[in-house]
């Protein structure tokens, strides 16, 4: 079937100035671009004068898990509504591949935030992974590597150093993932077991990464001034020692390093933003291929515990309620000075069945309304919620970092979100990209060209993501189309996507004024294999 697609404002996502066009779609490849095609098509669109550009790629996310359910539309629904077509999955160490067949510590991948619930199946490799999630999932999706799931799979979460034997069967399974396609390799090095891998260990990951000219895209081991994972607690910025750690793994090759995430948790943390981007261009310098990306908000998800102790979390219930183990966790109020969080920073998200009329409020506003410290309140909802709450929390960010990062020609974008099954969910699955453009339109974020570039072809560029990213004959019709009236003027943060009017993915029109065509979004979604 061929579309031809007249009076377009073409952004093709090479950062040139947009020009008024056409387009030829010929089943799920763009056949044609220019300013007048003298083409026949079976069906013709009229944009009268409306944008569009290359399908958006999310360049940090977590949709691998969600592909493999058994239902995976109403997981991806929000994201094309706001203009994703592709993701690159598997972030953070936590992919749905890097186990073999016969792991025996399958359940420890995911590191407890994903799991296998719900899905067709289990699949440890990257050749099974696409053979199942092809053609059968709404978007594209390529996949990395991660070092917490290998790792996992081959030692559990324990905390040690892996034996010799141990550490060759990861690499194996790393290795034999980026040859079967896999886009990277990701580490987590704030999560079980990710965190326990030493320096040594984890330049032998990025020599593969290297080797396969594949990026290593990283969340880092701390992103606050303050953190578990450095000792002593004052001194040199954790979220800087981290950057450290990641230079000492990466100096003196050619990695390509992404810098997930780019956030500074906590107000105290503003102020390292200059001198971590001091450190990028050092490196870089150096001859590493540094880059990071950015989410268009100023929050974050986490758990509920995020600022719990562990030897609080290790005590059984009735000693937690013991004088003395109250008195000790004064240290939270420390911390919290230490970090620039306050309790009226943490929103509740989920708590579990039951609780929800805690939804949406602050730590601090439950406690006002219960009578009750700040401090009361905050062990309660960790208890009532079996010290597995969710929560939304900041300041991760400013509006002012934000503006700034847009205009940084190392800079993609990403979200960094998941549809959750309950609760009050991270306001990035509805309009993250769109407030990009926004930003461009207004004048506070980079020109529109290259905004478009950082979301489409830079990002396409950086993972190896071939025939896409661009509108150019032969590449992959996935396009999406926009008002940028619509979206200048639009009011972001409603729970709900503006100024985007149509997608494409693989020529199938599947979402046209906010509607989405469920049939074809069942088969539209196709596995990108890199090589």
């Amino acid at each position: 079937m061929k579309t031809l697609i007249k009076n377009a404002k073409i952004y093709d996502g090479s950062g040139s100035e947009g020009f008024m066009g056409e387009l030829l779609l010929a089943d799920d490849r763009i056949e044609a671009v220019g300013a007048k095609l003298d083409a026949q098509a079976d069906r013709v669109i009229d944009l009268g004068g409306k944008s569009v550009a290359p399908g958006f790629i999310d360049c940090h996310s977590h949709n691998d898990w969600f592909a493999i359910k058994n239902d995976p539309l109403p997981y991806f629904a929000p994201f094309l509504r706001q203009g994703i077509t592709t993701f690159v999955a598997g972030n953070c160490g936590l992919s749905a591949i890097g186990f073999a067949p016969d792991c025996k510590t399958v359940d420890k991948v995911g590191g407890g935030l994903f799991g296998f619930d719900d899905t067709t199946g289990k699949y440890g490799a990257a050749e099974e992974f696409f053979n199942a999630v092809d053609g059968n999932m709404p978007c594209n999706l390529a996949e990395l590597v991660g070092h917490c799931s290998a790792r996992a799979a081959v030692g559990g979460n324990e905390n040690r150093k892996l034996t010799a034997e141990e550490e060759e069967k990861m690499l194996s399974i790393l290795e034999k993932n980026l040859q079967q396609g896999a886009a990277g390799i990701s580490l987590g090095l704030m999560y079980e077991p990710g965190l326990f891998a030493d320096a040594e260990e984890l330049k032998k990951v990025a020599a593969l990464c290297v080797k396969y000219d594949r990026p290593l895209t990283v969340h880092p081991r701390a992103e606050s001034k303050v953190s578990l994972a450095y000792t002593p607690l004052l001194g040199r910025s954790h979220l800087l020692r981290a950057f450290d750690e990641l230079a000492e793994i990466a100096k003196g090759t050619p990695l390509k390093l992404q810098y997930s995430h780019a956030i500074f948790v906590g107000r105290r943390s503003f102020g390292d933003k200059a001198e971590l981007m001091q450190l990028m261009e050092q490196l870089r310098a150096e001859g590493v291929d540094v880059m990071f990306d950015i989410y268009n908000e100023c929050l974050g998800v986490s758990v509920l515990t995020v600022f719990l102790p562990a030897w609080y979390m290790g005590l059984r219930p009735e000693e937690r309620k013991k004088p003395m183990a109250r008195f000790r966790l004064n240290i939270l109020k420390l911390s919290n000075i230490l970090l620039g969080f306050n309790f009226d920073d943490i929103v509740v998200a989920y708590l579990g069945e039951g609780y929800e009329h805690y939804e949406g409020k602050t730590v601090h506003q439950i406690a006002k309304e219960e009578h009750t410290s700040d401090l009361k309140s905050y062990l309660k909802l960790c208890e009532i919620s079996d010290f597995k709450g969710r929560v939304n929390m900041g300041p991760y960010s400013t509006p002012e970092i934000i503006r700034d990062f847009e205009h940084d020609e190392h800079c993609l974008y990403m979200t960094d979100a998941w549809v959750e099954e309950h609760g009050v969910q991270n306001p990035a699955i509805y309009d993250c990209f769109p407030k990009f453009l926004r930003d461009a339109l207004r004048g506070t974020g980079d020109t529109l060209p290259n905004t478009v570039r950082r979301m489409t072809g830079a990002t396409a560029d950086r993972f190896g993501l071939k025939e896409c990213g661009y509108l150019r004959a032969g590449y992959f019709a996935d396009l999406t189309v926009f008002d940028e009236d619509a979206l200048k003027n639009g009011t972001p943060d409603r729970e709900q996507s503006f100024g985007i009017e149509k997608v494409f993915v693989n020529g199938k029109l599947v979402v046209d004024n906010n509607e989405l065509d469920e049939a074809a979004l069942r088969t539209s979604g196709r596995a990108i294999r890199v090589s």
